[in-house]
């Protein structure tokens, strides 16, 4: 038994160097050498001050930025560690009312439009920290952001379409808005 006991405690060992420490290792090398700028963190800076990372979505409240998915993370949205959805079923009495108050927070700060609400606007992604929204969900906003940047909407209709990602090789996934470029790039 004393030899079995050594013989899977020499295989765990093993194991958790090779899988532990030797493979997160080169991953990292090869990461770093192929696409330096990703494995950094895609951070994202203007006039030399971190601004954000492409990949964290980040907290906009003010009226004339345009906002991205409601983050599930807690204590603070965007929390990168505590990432994870709300886990809320969609039949789930809470998740119906937080996508209400959202939709009421949404018409009260922009009461003129009737547009339906994109979804992504009122619920949270499976991480919480999507850095994207839908073209759809942009496009619902500019109105609001137009109006209280004194920018002509036509102008902030073309910004979205310019920052409108397309699916992945073509294929995978949706269309897509990175809502930190979208904001740093407007006027």
């Amino acid at each position: 038994m004393i030899k079995t006991l050594r013989n899977a405690f020499g295989l765990f060992l093993v194991l958790t160097l090779v899988t532990g420490v030797m493979y997160p290792l080169a991953v990292t090398g090869i990461a770093a050498v192929a696409m330096p700028a990703r494995a950094s963190g895609s951070v994202v800076t203007r006039d030399g001050k971190t601004i954000g990372s492409e990949l964290l979505g980040q907290s906009f409240t003010d009226a004339k930025y345009f906002w991205g998915r409601p983050s599930a993370t807690g204590p603070q949205p965007y929390n990168g560690g505590a990432s994870s959805g709300s886990n809320l079923s969609p039949t789930n009495p809470a998740l119906l009312d937080a996508i209400r108050a959202r939709v009421v927070a949404l018409r009260a700060v922009d009461p003129g439009n009737t547009a339906p609400v994109p979804v992504d606007l009122v619920t949270a992604s499976g991480s919480g920290l999507d850095p994207h929204i839908s073209p759809a969900a942009a496009l619902y906003q500019v109105p609001r952001v137009a109006r209280e940047r004194g920018i002509p909407e036509i102008e902030l209709r073309a910004l979205v379409a310019e920052h409108t990602e397309g699916r992945t090789l073509g294929i995978l996934g949706e269309p897509r808005v990175n809502v930190l470029a979208l904001n740093m790039a407007m006027p």
